[in-house]
């Protein structure tokens, strides 16, 4: 994944719906990366381990975007086999440093041993306790304006990776109502990919249509995110609908 992230901009999708066939499906395309969504979908630990497994991880990525900034849920993620997780709602330098501790094994963090998938089911425990601690990426979600108003904090601590910007959750946080193009929000926008420069960051974020994307790019985000399952099965059904005159 890193070197993926070393190429330049990266693009990947949510994932939200629950079968195997999904992930089947999207791999077949040039994706970096896909995010299992389990804070906004009802995606659980089994099911998710089950669409990972499919993946032919040297061309696509597994992510795990977790519930919470929680030590369980990070762990089982990454035990699962997920080359990192989006935590949402860091909104201090606390929550940064706690989500980092729980991604990282000692003695940089807290995270606890078990022969999962990650490494092999026990094969290869040594070869992925060795590299683990640099290889596994931390995305941060910055989504509150509390999250803006601390941002130099957050992206001080080291091993935080990625500051991923919430669009929608940003905009409400704001006092708007999901206006994501409103000035203000590409403002702040800016403002977070000029601090993930500064201090050596990679910025990303969510594009729901493709001038969207182009826009992030350009604002110089590097880690793009081209929508998701449920909005691109929604996007083709319509526009098949459209074409033959039923709406």
């Amino acid at each position: 994944m890193r070197r993926k992230l070393s190429r330049g901009v990266s693009y990947g999708a949510w994932v939200t719906i629950g079968n195997p066939d999904v992930s089947d499906i999207l791999q077949g395309l040039p994706f970096d990366w896909l995010v299992f969504d389990t804070e906004h979908s009802p995606l659980g630990a089994e099911t998710v381990s089950h669409m990972i497994q499919v993946l032919d991880e040297e061309k696509v990525s597994p992510l795990v975007r977790v519930g919470a900034n929680d030590q369980y849920l990070i762990k089982v993620a990454l035990d699962m086999g997920a080359h990192g997780v989006v935590v949402p709602l860091v909104n201090t330098r606390i929550d940064a440093e706690a989500a980092v501790s729980y991604c990282k094994y000692p003695p940089v963090g807290v995270r606890g041993v078990a022969p999962r998938k990650a490494a092999d089911y026990g094969l290869s425990t040594a070869e992925y306790l060795r590299k683990a601690n640099e290889e596994t990426l931390l995305l941060v979600q910055v989504e509150t304006k509390e999250a803006l108003e601390n941002i130099d904090a957050i992206l001080a601590v080291k091993g935080v990776d990625i500051a991923f910007v919430g669009p929608t959750d940003l905009t409400m946080s704001l006092g708007f109502l999901d206006d994501r193009s409103n000035p203000r929000i590409l403002e702040e926008m800016r403002s977070v990919v000029k601090k993930c420069q500064e201090y050596g960051k990679i910025p990303g974020t969510m594009a729901l249509t493709p001038d969207e994307a182009k826009r992030d790019e350009s604002m110089g985000f590097r880690f793009i995110s081209l929508a998701s399952d449920v909005r691109h099965l929604m996007g083709g059904a319509k526009d098949f609908l459209k074409s033959v005159g039923r709406l």
